[in-house]
Parts: C-alpha cells; structure tokens; sequence
C-alpha cells in the first residue's frame, strides 16, 4: 500500500546455480569481500549505522560495524552493541512454544480457546494458524492511526489482546496466509497460559539462560540496557531524526526483543542445529504448509524458507521504531549472516547485502556485471508494458535513466550490463531483453536471484501519456482535506508552492499532480486517487495502487 512506499522490496527465488567444489573463502576473504560491499553504503560518521556478522559453522568469518551508536554524543557503533531486533522475536516466541509441544503440554492442533477461553471464535483458530499467519486475525499493527498515539500506551497482555479481539477478521482461519502481529500477541499469552510466566520470562528461563544467551533481552519500559544503540528514522528528504516513540511492552512476543550479533549467531548453531527441539518438531517449524506455503513468504513457524544461488535459506527480518534486523542461514554450509540497523525507514537494503555476503561465504558468489553506457535513443527502443497475467510493469526513461516500475510499485532505476542485460541498483535481480529478429523488444525475462531459468514478461504496448494540468484554487480546495476508511488513513494538502500533496498517517507527504479536476496521481510511487463525486466537495476517494483499491470517505 501507499504507506508502504519506502520499505525495500524482498526480492528472492529459486536460482538453477550450482556451487562449486572449490575451497570456500576463508576469514580474510569473507571480510575483505563483506567490508568492500558495506563501504559503498551511506553510511558515515554522522549517520546511524549498521553491524554485520558472518560465520560458518562454529568458525567466525566476519565481525564489524559501521556509521554511529549515538549520534548526539558521536558514540561510533560496534559489533557488541544491541539492537531491537523486531520480528526476528518471533522466532524465539515460536521456539518457546515448539518446546512445550515437544513436553506435551500442547498441541499444535490446540484450538486458542483452550488456553483463551474468552476469545471470540477462539474454538475455530489453532496454534498452527497462529504460527504460520494464517489465523485471519486482524493484525493490531494495521489498524489506521494505531501506530502514533496508541502504540505508545503500557499495556499489559490482555489490555493488548482487547485493542483487536472484536474486530472481523480479514478471512477464515487457514484459508489464506497474512503476516500478522496479532497472532504472536496470542501465542505469547498462550506460552503465559501454560507456563505460568510472562512470555519474555518463559524464552529467558526455558532457552537464553540454559543456553548462556545473557545478551538477548526483553527491555520493557524502565529497564537500562547496557550497550543499547540509539535508534533513527530516515526520511526521503529529511534530515535523521529520532525514532518514534512506543511502549515496548505492545512488541509483545511479536516483536519485543533485544540482542547483540553474537548473540545471534550463536541462537543460529542452537536452533539449527538441534539442540533446542525435537527433530521432527524442528522440521515442522521450517516447512511451510497450506496456505503460508503458498505465500510469497514461504513461512513455516518463525522462519521463512527461501532459496540462495541454489542453496536452502532460512531467515527472519524486523523492523520496529528506529531499527531493522536480519537473520539467515543456510544448513547447507551452516552459514551464519546477522544484520543490524539502528535506523528505520530507506537505508542499507538488509536483504540485499546479507544475500551477497552469504552467496560469496557458501563459495558461490553472485557474478558481478560492468555497467556499459548507452544512448537515451537505445534505452527508448526497449520501453513500454510488459505484462505477466494480470500483472504489470514498465520500463520508461526519465532523464536519460532507465527506469522498472511495478504496478503499485515505485519505480526503480536500472544499470545497463551489456547483452540487453539491465540489474536493478543495490539488489541481486536483473532483466535481461528478449527481441524478434527484426531487433523490435518483444519481451523481458527476470531473474529475482540473478540467473536461473528467469520469469517471462510480454510486451503488451506503449506507456500511456499521463495529462499533467494546473487546477484552479476552488478545484483544489474541493479535494483538500482528511480522508479515512478501515486500512487506511490521509490527508490532502496544499504545501507552500500551492501544489497539492498526500501524507498517509505517519508518512512523509508526497507531491501530486493532476490528470484531471477529479483525479490525482503519484510520480514517486504507481498510483491514483479518484474522488467523488463529479462536482461539488470531494467526499470520498478511492486510491488505486496495482491491483488493489480503497476507498476512503472524507472526515
């Protein structure tokens, strides 16, 4: 959605590259690869940063951090620092109740209601639906303006669980798959239920301490946290700032936790490698099923499974207030990628750097491609529609760049590799153009993980040209103003040039122009706002963004 303009496009899928039986990198390799990749980041002594670990097996390749810990103090950032770690909690959380199950005082088939009795429908909804998101449970996280004020209230479990139990749910439980903080509020007081414990207490009692995993907290509101970095906000356009408050008791089991990399990486040896839960509960955790199986995220129990240049990848990323957390492995070669950020918003792509870091320490490296010039004439001859099914993207130049947008999507710029071969900036995904004999681009083959058998896009026509006309000041005042539904909320502007702009709840404004008195529309990002009715005050729109529309009524 358009809330989502800035947040880096997890790009992955299944490579044909087969690795080579050649030595694999040692120490100085790994780190000089990983240090080179991480210097081209924007990243400096005035900016927050990020910290990187990379191992294989029990041997540690790689260990370093980059930009600052505390900006106003010019703290430099270092590898033992810790960092709110986001939804990589929900791995432990997920653990902690697989290792009740394996101790037989729970099933996964358990309905909610048996630890919940007083939730709604909770006789329908079982702990795997819980796991593996596809409960149907309307995600806290996601209700329109809950992430300003509301998130920033103390509240205790159940307090939590009343702010979504009576909303409807988004669709019958295991029928479809959404990512959802709600579900892992549940789970942590399912764990509260059966253990007689908070949830956070139950992780550090039943896996962190037995395990020596001292650095991996849960902070609450007061409590200090020794080596705790600062946490930032970037904004298009703006100067740093800092992170917007919340009450780290609403994380809950979702989200709540602090670590260190180490930390991490030792979690990695443990889990992966056998030591915290049976195996056969072990391979239900990292085997997707149903419909979390027929997801984009290919989710099991905390964990999403994935392919890497060919190789198994298991990982979990999170975001929460002024951090972002990435956490991979790959059993094949039990390596070990840990990133951490101390800012949210654009900035060093996690995704991206941890697959090029784990490809290269599994001895199977991405190739790396020179990019070649060409003139605005040669990049002209390959634009217009590509679609695949009922989706959409298209290439178009824009002051002599190329440019992929998505529908829905923003559009982003492309590098010219030679051979009708285009990569896509700070991502591992390229395009290659496929032509008729006359020379004529008759389509687009992309690669997500950079070879492999590619996806097919057609070209289906010409980009159509967008009218872009001034409105009157009686045809803008006649948008302006909030507008709100269930998913959504925003507002229309006049800023100091007398341009109109839209500014989702919590979001940066982002300018608009003009197709017509009625509709509006984006550069930044492919989307409209068409607004009813016909004359007269606007009072509703409906914001169509790729395949999906909302409509909002004026406020």
């Amino acid at each position: 959605m358009l809330k989502q303009l800035w947040l880096a496009t997890a790009l992955c899928c299944v490579s044909s590259a087969v690795i080579a039986a050649e030595p694999l990198p040692d120490a100085q390799a790994v780190s000089r690869y990983a240090d080179q990749l991480l210097l081209q980041q924007p990243i400096d002594n005035t900016s927050p940063g990020v910290a990187v670990l990379v191992a294989r097996g029990d041997k540690l390749l790689f260990k370093q951090a980059y930009g600052q810990a505390n900006i106003e103090l010019g703290v430099p950032l270092s590898p033992e620092h810790k960092f709110r770690i986001g939804s990589v909690t929900k791995q432990f959380a997920a653990t902690a109740l697989l290792k009740l199950i394996d101790e037989g005082k729970a099933t996964l088939t358990d309905p909610l209601s048996k630890y919940l009795p007083d939730y709604p429908e909770g006789q329908a909804i079982t702990l795997l639906q819980l796991l593996n998101h596809t409960s149907g449970v309307k995600s806290y996280t996601g209700i329109p303006g809950y992430m300003h004020n509301q998130i920033r209230r103390e509240l205790t479990t159940a307090k939590l669980i009343e702010e979504f139990k009576d909303l409807p749910v988004d669709f019958a439980p295991g029928t479809d798959f959404q990512y959802n903080n709600s579900g892992y509020v549940l789970l942590g007081a399912v764990i509260e239920a059966i253990s007689g414990q908070s949830w956070h207490q139950y992780i550090n009692d039943a896996l962190l301490q037995p395990n020596k995993l001292t650095t991996i907290v849960y902070p609450g509101e007061q409590i200090i946290v020794p080596g705790m970095a600062s946490g930032y906000s970037l904004r298009p356009g703006q100067d740093v700032q800092k992170a917007s408050l919340l009450s780290m008791t609403q994380p809950h089991a979702a989200g709540a936790l602090v670590a260190d990399l180490n930390a991490l990486w030792q979690w990695n040896r443990l889990l992966h490698g056998g030591k915290l839960l049976k195996a056969e509960t072990y391979q239900q955790m990292i085997t997707p099923l149903d419909a979390a199986a027929q997801s984009d995220r290919n989710y099991g129990f905390g964990i999403s499974r994935g392919q890497l240049r060919g190789m198994q990848e298991l990982q979990h990323g999170g975001g929460i207030n002024g951090f972002v957390s990435l956490l991979v492995y790959l059993p094949q070669q039990q390596v070990t990628v840990a990133m951490l950020r101390n800012s949210d918003g654009p900035g060093p792509d996690l995704n991206y750097l941890s697959r090029k870091i784990a490809a290269f320490a599994s001895g199977n490296p991405y190739p790396e491609y020179q990019p070649v010039s060409l003139t605005e004439a040669q990049l002209d001859e390959i634009t217009g529609v590509y679609n695949k099914g009922d989706d959409s993207r298209t290439l178009e130049v824009r002051d002599g760049k190329l440019f992929s947008t998505r529908a829905g999507g923003r559009p982003f710029e492309l590098i010219a590799q030679g051979n009708d071969s285009f990569g896509f900036i700070d991502s591992v995904t390229r395009l290659v153009i496929e032509r008729d004999q006359k020379g004529n681009a008759t389509a687009l083959r992309m690669f997500y993980d950079g070879d492999g058998e590619g996806e097919i896009w057609q070209r289906t026509g010409d980009i159509a040209v967008k009218a872009d006309i001034n409105l009157t000041q009686p045809q803008q005042q006649a948008l302006i103003g909030n507008y709100a539904s269930d998913q959504l909320q925003l507002k229309i502007f006049q800023n100091d040039e007398n341009g109109l702009m839209v500014q989702v709840a919590g979001q940066p404004a982002l300018a608009l122009k003009a197709a017509n008195p009625r509709s509006l529309y984006l550069t930044v990002i492919d989307a409209k706002l068409d607004f009813a009715p016909a004359t007269g005050q606007a009072t509703q729109l409906t914001l169509t963004q790729g395949p999906g529309s909302f409509v909002l009524s004026r406020q």
